[in-house]
């Protein structure tokens, strides 16, 4: 007759606990967290506007109260020149595509256009009679632009002459927004508080807006996705996408917020060049104190941040390196992404592969003679290639890296049993419970009992153990019997140890005031579940009728 096979059961693990449902972290989330953020503070009233340089280094300007801030990104956000040559708050600024000027509106309705070196003030247009809310430099045009404000009107201007070229009349209430085509120089769109987006073309002037979307609310934010033919507005506590080449037709309508979209912008994730230069996003930023990163190819909301304060407004740099957000209280969470080609230079898996001795030896060689203008000191070593037929190759060590061809043959790891699973092993069950009663792991006594109650050992444990024994057990029972978790074992297992040691509490002072803590703790247990009860009693009505309405 065969003997009975014991099954490895070792080691004795606790039950696993419910794991929360949070998300894992998606490349998506990666690379938005690889922004590391850095604060601005010290600025007065809310950051209004955010625009970005469209030349290197991509300085930014910054809106705040009566005056308009550069930044330089590769500098820790450090100012590099403020222009306060406003009478009134900024509303707006944008650069032009040389970057060299950058204009600016305030709420006295002037239109300024500055130098960005010099910071002087190169014209001044005066022709808004309400305050001014957006302006802008159409894309590769350096002769125009295009600004509104709270008197209805669309200006478009020839920046020499300081003169408005036309007005563009249509809007029934404050124009709050606008943005110019990526594709042509002549047309842009504009957003107002009538809740209508319009479409214009500066070569058709006198038939009014070429198209027109209804958002159906206030419109605070409206862009031009690159390829020029969809747009995105914000308005309410939704962001809409609409496609122009299709008549104005509404494509999507995200609504993550849970209160107004204050501003939106387009970032382009990775690098100029490869596949991930297509890969673009709508940033939106909402009162509510979210950024939402919105992927408009798969119409869905991939990332969110929140920030301590609501957002006023976004900005994304053209090199994907920078992000910068305005908050209502005068605060800039600038971040700024660091590349590991820029710390070390090489790709990220070629920094992330240890080097061979050559390679290492090779590096250092040439460090040195970079240093001493020598050049290469000497040519790229052979890796040497070890086969059978060497005799080095039959004394390689465990750091021996092996090749493609080599079939590899993984050691089973050894598994490293604790005291009580060592005890569970040779059948010693009184030995193995008392000595995780001392480790004080919750967790695996626990476990180690369930194993007993599999073997019908536990009862047997219980009565043999002795006064100190038996006393680490009562402490356990005291401790975690009302624990949820481990409350459906512990209740039954101090009901049998009460029943089977009686005489022996009776006879020891230490073992009575254990079970008079343990009454104290079942008794405090149970007065809280009966105030929970009686809360439980209180809300149901109310739950009731609030379900009615």
């Amino acid at each position: 007759m065969a003997e009975h096979q014991i099954s490895k059961t070792f080691p004795v693990k606790p039950k696993h606990k419910p794991k929360p449902r949070t998300p894992k972290q998606t490349s998506e989330s990666k690379y938005w967290s690889s922004f590391k953020t850095k604060q601005i503070p010290d600025l007065i009233s809310s950051i209004s506007s955010l625009t970005f340089s469209p030349t290197a280094p991509h300085s930014f300007a910054a809106a705040h109260s009566a005056s308009l801030t550069l930044y330089n990104p590769l500098n820790q956000f450090s100012p590099t020149a403020t222009i306060s040559a406003f009478r009134d708050v900024v509303s707006s600024a944008s650069f032009r595509c040389d970057g060299l000027l950058v204009a600016a509106a305030d709420l006295s309705g002037l239109v300024q256009v500055f130098d960005v070196k010099t910071r002087n003030p190169l014209r001044k247009l005066k022709s808004h009679t309400r305050p001014a809310r957006f302006v802008k430099f159409p894309a590769a045009d350096k002769l125009h632009l295009v600004s509104g404000g709270d008197d209805a009107i669309v200006k478009y201007w020839d920046v020499a002459g300081e003169t408005p070229i036309c007005d563009l009349l249509g809007h029934k209430d404050y124009v709050r927004c606008g943005d110019c085509s990526p594709v042509s120089t002549d047309m842009f769109v504009t957003g107002s508080y009538d809740h209508t987006v319009k479409l214009w073309d500066v070569r058709v002037r006198d038939s009014g807006s070429v198209m027109e979307v209804n958002h159906g609310k206030p419109v605070e934010d409206v862009i031009f996705l690159p390829s020029g033919g969809l747009i995105a507005t914000a308005g309410g506590d939704s962001v809409k996408i609409w496609d122009l080449m299709a008549g104005g037709k509404m494509v999507y309508s995200m609504e993550s917020h849970n209160k107004t979209v204050t501003s939106i912008c387009v970032a382009k994730i990775g690098k100029d060049s490869g596949e991930e230069a297509q890969q673009y996003r709508i940033l939106s930023v909402a009162l509510d104190g979210y950024m939402k990163v919105f992927d408009y190819a798969k119409m869905k909301v991939t990332h969110s941040m929140r920030f301590p304060a609501p957002l006023m407004s976004v900005g994304f740099s053209p090199d994907c390196m920078t992000r910068v957000i305005g908050t209502s209280n005068g605060m800039i969470y600038a971040g700024r992404r660091k590349y590991k080609e820029d710390a070390g230079g090489g790709s990220d898996e070629e920094l992330d592969r240890p080097l061979s001795k050559y390679e290492k030896r090779e590096k250092r060689l040439k460090a040195l003679g970079d240093a001493g203008g020598l050049g290469p000191v000497m040519e790229e070593p052979q890796i040497r290639v070890l086969r059978p037929s060497n005799f080095r190759y039959f004394h390689r060590g465990q750091g021996e890296k092996p090749s493609e061809r080599d079939y590899v043959v993984m050691r089973p790891k050894k598994v490293k049993l604790a005291e009580h699973d060592k005890l569970l092993k040779k059948f010693r069950h009184k030995d193995a419970l008392v000595s995780v009663l001392r480790s004080k792991n919750p967790e695996n006594v626990v476990a180690v009992m369930e194993e007993l109650v599999a073997r019908n050992k536990l009862l047997k444990c219980v009565l043999n153990l002795d006064s100190e024994e038996l006393e680490l057990l009562l402490k356990f029972l005291q401790k975690h019997l009302t624990v949820p978790s481990y409350s459906r074992l512990l209740m039954g297992l101090t009901e049998k140890v009460l029943e089977m040691r009686t005489e022996d509490i009776k006879a020891s002072d230490a073992l009575k005031g254990h079970i008079r803590n343990l009454k104290r703790s079942v008794e405090e247990e149970i007065r809280i579940q009966q105030s929970l009860q009686e809360m439980q009693g209180i809300i149901s009505p109310l739950l009731r009728i609030t379900g009615r309405r």
